[in-house]
C-alpha cells in the first residue's frame, strides 16, 4: 500500500518518520502550487472552505503520481473539517480514482481507534512496536515544535534577510536524519543553536503578535501566504497560538507553552462560554491571555466559510475593545492575493507601532479617542458655544 497525504506545515516530515518505523509505504503528495489549489477547487463543492479544497488537489497530485491508498486527518465537534475526509473520498472516487482511503482522529480523543488506524496501514507492525515509534515520532514532533518557536523569536530580529530561513532548513534536515531518542535530543540542541547563532540587530524595536485561528490556517505557510515570514521580516516576533503538537499529542493540553484546555476556556468564558468546534473557543480565550501576557496585537486567520473561526470572528471585537488589544481578522480563500494580505498586515504593524509610541510618550487611549474620532453634534454645538 503506497500512502499519500495532504500537506499542513512540517507534519509531512513526522510521517514519513512514523512510516519508516512502521514499514509503511509513504509517498507524499508534490509540493503545494496554484495548480494543487485549482484542482481543488475546481472538484470541491463551492463553498468548502480552502483547507478542503488545498487538501483534496493534494490527494489528487498524490494519487496522479502513484499512491493508491489516501491517509486524511479526521476531527471531533461541530467543525465540518470532521466529516471532509469522506467528503473527498466521495469526490476522488466519482472522479474515477482508484484508492484506499484511511482516516486518522486525533490520539487525545481514542488511543486505540488510533493505533488501530495506523495499524491498517502496517499490518506488519506489533502493537508495542507501534506505540513505541509513535513515543519517539512525537518527541521529533516537540522538537520541532521548539525549533520552530526559536525561528519565530529570531528571525524578527535577524541581520541579514533570510539567515534565520537558511537555519531553519538545515535545522530541519539535522532534525530529519535523527532516529533514536538520544539523537533526536542532540539534534534539536544543534538545530536551536543553528538559529541563535543566525546574527541579530539588537537595536530593532520589536513588536509581538499572536497568531490565532483556524488550525490549518496557523500551520500551513502555503495557505496564509507565508504571513509568518512577512510579519517577521517587519520585525513583529509571531508567537503560534496552535501547534501540531496540540493535535497529535497524546492529551489535550498545549504542549509548547503548557496552557491547558481549562486555563483557556475560562479566559474566554466572559465571551464565550461553550465550545464553538475547531479553535473558535480556543481564538477567545488566547486573545484575552495573550493582553495579559504583554502582546501587542492578534493576528487572526480563517478561511472563507469556517464555522467555528466567524463565530470567535463576531465576538472579538467586543472582546478586542474590552481587553484594549488590536485584532486583525484575515479572510482566506483561494480568491485572495498576497499583495492585498500583506497590505493589511503592514497597516496593522503601523497601527501597532503608533500605539506603542503613544503609550511610551504617555498618551492615553482617552486621549487617542479624542485624536481619532470625529466630533459628535454635541461636541460640535458645545465647541460652536466655547467660541
Amino acid at each position: 500500500m503506497k500512502v499519500t497525504t495532504p500537506h499542513m506545515g512540517t507534519i509531512d516530515m513526522l510521517l514519513e518518520d512514523l512510516f519508516a518505523r512502521t514499514g509503511v509505504d509513504y509517498f507524499p503528495a508534490p509540493p503545494t502550487t496554484r495548480r494543487t489549489v485549482e484542482l481543488g477547487a475546481r472538484y470541491a463543492p463551492e463553498a468548502a472552505c480552502l483547507p478542503l479544497k488545498v487538501t483534496l488537489g493534494n490527494l489528487m497530485e498524490g494519487l496522479e503520481a502513484g499512491a493508491d491508498a489516501t491517509l486524511m486527518l479526521g476531527g471531533v465537534g461541530p467543525c465540518r473539517f470532521g466529516y471532509y475526509a469522506d467528503l473527498q473520498r466521495r469526490v476522488l472516487q466519482r472522479l474515477g480514482y482508484e484508492f484506499e482511503p484511511v482516516i486518522l482522529e486525533p490520539p487525545a480523543y481514542g488511543w486505540i481507534s488510533f493505533l488501530r488506524t495506523l495499524r491498517k496501514l502496517a499490518p506488519g507492525c506489533g502493537w508495542r512496536a507501534m506505540l513505541e515509534a509513535y513515543r519517539t515520532t512525537y518527541r521529533k514532533a516537540l522538537a520541532i515544535d521548539r525549533l520552530e518557536a526559536a525561528v519565530l523569536r529570531v528571525r524578527c530580529r535577524e541581520a541579514e534577510h533570510r539567515a534565520t530561513d537558511r537555519a531553519r532548513l538545515r535545522g530541519l534536515e539535522l532534525l530529519r536524519a535523527a532516529v533514536t531518542p538520544a539523537e533526536i535530543d542532540a539534534a534539536e540542541a544543534e538545530a536551536v543553536a543553528l538559529v541563535e547563532a543566525v546574527p541579530v540587530r539588537e537595536d530593532a524595536d520589536v513588536l509581538r503578535v499572536s497568531l490565532l485561528g483556524e488550525f490549518y490556517m496557523v500551520l500551513e505557510p502555503f495557505a496564509n501566504l507565508e504571513l509568518e515570514r512577512f510579519l517577521g521580516s517587519r520585525d513583529v516576533l509571531v508567537e503560534r497560538g496552535t501547534c501540531l503538537t496540540d493535535w497529535i499529542g497524546p492529551g489535550k493540553k498545549k504542549h509548547l507553552d503548557g496552557r491547558t484546555p481549562e486555563e483557556i476556556a475560562a479566559a474566554a468564558a466572559p465571551y464565550l462560554e461553550h465550545t464553538v468546534g475547531g479553535e473558535g473557543r480556543v481564538t477567545i480565550g488566547r486573545t484575552v491571555l495573550a493582553k495579559r501576557d504583554g502582546f501587542d496585537g492578534i493576528v487572526q486567520v480563517m478561511p472563507f466559510t469556517c464555522m467555528p473561526d466567524t463565530i470567535a470572528k463576531s465576538i472579538l471585537p467586543n472582546v478586542s475593545a474590552r481587553e484594549d488589544i488590536p485584532v486583525l481578522t484575515l479572510v482566506i480563500d483561494e480568491q485572495s492575493g498576497e499583495a492585498g494580505v500583506h497590505t493589511r498586515l503592514e497597516a496593522f504593524v503601523d497601527l501597532l507601532r503608533s500605539r506603542r509610541a503613544r503609550a511610551a510618550a504617555g498618551v492615553g487611549r482617552g486621549s487617542d479617542e479624542a485624536v481619532l474620532e470625529p466630533p459628535t453634534a454635541h461636541g460640535r454645538r458645545a465647541a460652536g458655544a466655547a467660541r
